[in-house]
Protein backbone atom coordinates (compact mmCIF):
# COMPACT_ATOMS: atom_id res chain seq x y z
CA UNK A 1 0.00 0.00 0.00
CA UNK A 2 1.18 3.34 -1.20
CA UNK A 3 2.24 6.11 2.04
CA UNK A 4 -0.27 8.77 0.16
CA UNK A 5 -2.93 5.95 0.21
CA UNK A 6 -2.12 5.39 3.98
CA UNK A 7 -2.36 9.46 4.78
CA UNK A 8 -5.72 9.74 3.84
CA UNK A 9 -6.88 6.65 5.05
CA UNK A 10 -6.17 7.66 8.38
CA UNK A 11 -6.92 11.12 7.77
CA UNK A 12 -10.36 10.08 7.32
CA UNK A 13 -10.46 8.18 10.55
CA UNK A 14 -9.16 10.60 12.17
CA UNK A 15 -12.77 12.40 12.94
CA UNK A 16 -14.88 11.09 15.12
CA UNK A 17 -18.27 10.96 13.19
CA UNK A 18 -16.63 9.18 9.77
CA UNK A 19 -14.56 6.96 12.39
CA UNK A 20 -17.97 5.97 14.31
CA UNK A 21 -19.52 5.05 10.51
CA UNK A 22 -16.65 3.25 9.50
CA UNK A 23 -17.16 0.65 12.91
CA UNK A 24 -20.65 0.74 11.91
CA UNK A 25 -20.34 -0.54 8.38
CA UNK A 26 -17.57 -3.05 9.64
CA UNK A 27 -20.08 -4.64 12.04
CA UNK A 28 -22.54 -4.51 9.00
CA UNK A 29 -20.22 -6.64 6.73
CA UNK A 30 -21.20 -7.31 3.51
CA UNK A 31 -25.01 -6.49 3.79
CA UNK A 32 -23.78 -2.60 4.12
CA UNK A 33 -26.72 0.17 4.89
CA UNK A 34 -28.34 2.89 3.54
CA UNK A 35 -27.58 6.23 4.31
CA UNK A 36 -30.72 6.62 6.64
CA UNK A 37 -30.07 3.41 8.28
CA UNK A 38 -26.60 4.85 8.83
CA UNK A 39 -28.03 8.33 10.26
CA UNK A 40 -30.01 6.64 12.60
CA UNK A 41 -27.31 4.22 13.84
CA UNK A 42 -25.28 7.87 14.32
CA UNK A 43 -27.54 10.38 15.24
CA UNK A 44 -26.03 12.29 12.62
CA UNK A 45 -28.43 14.46 10.11
CA UNK A 46 -28.38 13.67 6.83
CA UNK A 47 -26.19 16.46 4.83
CA UNK A 48 -23.72 15.90 8.20
CA UNK A 49 -23.56 12.11 6.84
CA UNK A 50 -24.00 12.91 3.05
CA UNK A 51 -20.49 14.57 3.99
CA UNK A 52 -18.60 12.05 5.90
CA UNK A 53 -19.30 9.26 3.65
CA UNK A 54 -17.85 10.89 0.80
CA UNK A 55 -14.73 11.50 2.70
CA UNK A 56 -14.45 7.70 3.07
CA UNK A 57 -15.33 6.57 -0.14
CA UNK A 58 -12.62 9.14 -1.11
CA UNK A 59 -10.27 7.49 0.97
CA UNK A 60 -10.81 4.08 -0.31
CA UNK A 61 -12.67 2.85 3.21
CA UNK A 62 -16.03 2.44 1.73
CA UNK A 63 -17.81 1.24 -1.31
CA UNK A 64 -20.90 2.34 -2.76
CA UNK A 65 -23.91 0.63 -4.29
CA UNK A 66 -27.09 1.38 -6.05
CA UNK A 67 -29.63 -0.94 -5.70
CA UNK A 68 -33.16 0.62 -7.31
CA UNK A 69 -33.01 4.26 -5.60
CA UNK A 70 -30.82 3.69 -2.66
CA UNK A 71 -27.49 3.94 -2.04
CA UNK A 72 -26.01 0.74 0.26
CA UNK A 73 -22.51 1.89 1.60
CA UNK A 74 -20.06 -0.91 2.96
CA UNK A 75 -16.18 -1.41 4.75
CA UNK A 76 -13.56 -1.83 1.83
CA UNK A 77 -12.42 -4.80 3.90
CA UNK A 78 -9.65 -4.97 1.26
CA UNK A 79 -8.80 -1.50 1.99
CA UNK A 80 -9.21 -2.43 5.83
CA UNK A 81 -6.64 -5.50 5.60
CA UNK A 82 -4.02 -3.63 3.65
CA UNK A 83 -4.21 -0.83 5.86
CA UNK A 84 -3.63 -3.16 8.86
CA UNK A 85 -0.81 -4.79 7.23
CA UNK A 86 1.63 -1.80 6.55
CA UNK A 87 0.37 -0.41 10.19
CA UNK A 88 2.15 -3.44 11.44
CA UNK A 89 4.58 -4.67 8.60
CA UNK A 90 7.32 -3.96 10.51
CA UNK A 91 5.85 -4.87 14.15
CA UNK A 92 8.34 -5.58 16.68
CA UNK A 93 11.28 -5.10 14.07
CA UNK A 94 10.73 -8.30 12.41
CA UNK A 95 10.59 -10.61 15.16
CA UNK A 96 7.95 -12.55 16.16
CA UNK A 97 5.26 -10.88 17.81
CA UNK A 98 4.07 -11.69 21.39
CA UNK A 99 0.35 -11.23 20.18
CA UNK A 100 -0.59 -13.87 17.04
CA UNK A 101 -2.39 -11.59 14.43
CA UNK A 102 -6.14 -12.75 13.60
CA UNK A 103 -7.44 -13.55 9.94
CA UNK A 104 -7.65 -10.72 8.07
CA UNK A 105 -11.74 -10.29 7.69
CA UNK A 106 -13.41 -10.63 4.98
Amino acid sequence: MEEQTVLKALAALSQAHRLRVFRTLVVAGQTGLTPGQIAEAQQIPAATLSFHLKELVQAGLLTQERQGRSLIYRADFAQMNALLAFLTENCCQGDACAATPSAPCC
